[in-house]
């Protein structure tokens, strides 16, 4: 098991290998970034981005949280921090691509198809349960097919990423650079039982990368 201490020993290491190793890296890094690609993923500790797809550091602009979600454009003056993390990849760092990443065994997946954080108060699962409401209509669709058979896990992951590219669309700025050929939306999913990733095509299916 990891705890702080552990991570400070790794700091350590990292100190006295990879960044010696990579030091004219992380000086240019100090210059400024300029990651041509946004990866917005899951929470979840088992699900590191920099790691399934082999990435050094400076090379994509990550923003995770509890299943991977974005939700739709809302200007009410609220802290948005998912909303404010893409703005700025899309509008300042001007990234070339977008990619939302699902996974398997998703825990906020699981939360929003069984409604396990109902009625619960902050601190207890509230802050769960409104997150992942914004899977309601999703939820709706997979249970009047699959019911509770397995298949219905599966199909809310998928659908964690299939949402949160539809929301991605409601943000003006991100249909006005799709349009003008600056922005492309990717969708994938990570299934941690058998590492394989799966790419999204234009039909919202999935197929082995």
């Amino acid at each position: 098991m990891t705890h702080f201490a552990d991570l400070v020993d790794g700091y350590r290491r990292f100190r006295t290998a990879d960044y010696r190793r990579q030091h004219e890296r992380w000086a240019q890094l100090a210059e400024g970034q300029a990651p041509k690609v946004m990866v917005i993923a899951c929470s979840d500790s088992r699900v590191e981005p920099s790691q399934i797809f082999d990435t050094l550091p400076g090379e994509i602009f990550v923003v995770r949280n509890v299943a991977n979600l974005v939700p739709p454009f809302e200007n009410d003056g609220g802290r948005h921090g998912v909303s404010a993390a893409l703005e700025f990849a899309v509008t300042k760092l001007e990234v070339e691509e977008v990619v939302v990443l699902g996974h398997g065994m998703c825990g906020g997946a699981h939360a929003a198809l069984t409604e396990m954080f109902q009625d619960s108060p902050p601190g207890d699962g509230g802050f769960v349960h409104a997150w992942v409401s914004l899977l309601d209509e999703s939820r709706e669709r997979v249970k009047a097919r699959f019911g509770d058979t397995p298949e219905a896990a599966r199909e809310m992951e998928l659908e964690t990423v299939r949402t949160s590219i539809r929301n991605l669309h409601s943000f003006p700025f991100v249909p006005e650079r799709e349009a003008a050929g600056k922005l492309k939306i990717h969708g994938a999913y990570f299934a941690i039982s058998d590492g394989i990733l799966y790419l999204m095509d234009a039909d919202g299916a999935f197929h082995p990368a």
